[in-house]
């Protein structure tokens, strides 16, 4: 019986494991675009910026900033 527990945990293990690289890979794959986004100036010509292009910038580094602080215990996640 006690085999049987520890098959169940290392499957279980198995299956968080593959879920958890699964999940990085799309996070690698969002960051990368965006890294590529980001260097096209995010698709904007300098001398066409409007204030528009601002407020969508602030959104994205917003909703970055609530991620980071996320990540790295900052922000409202601070300990």
């Amino acid at each position: 019986m006690m085999g049987t527990v520890r098959k169940k945990v290392a499957k279980s293990n198995d299956d968080a494991l593959a879920g958890f690289v699964a999940k990085k890979a799309e996070i690698d794959l969002m960051l990368t675009r965006l890294g590529a986004l980001s260097d096209d100036h995010f698709g904007v010509a300098p001398d066409e910026v409007t204030w528009g292009d601002v407020g969508s910038l602030e959104h994205h580094a917003d909703l970055l900033k609530r991620i980071t602080d996320m990540a790295f215990d900052e922000g409202e996640h601070a300990a």
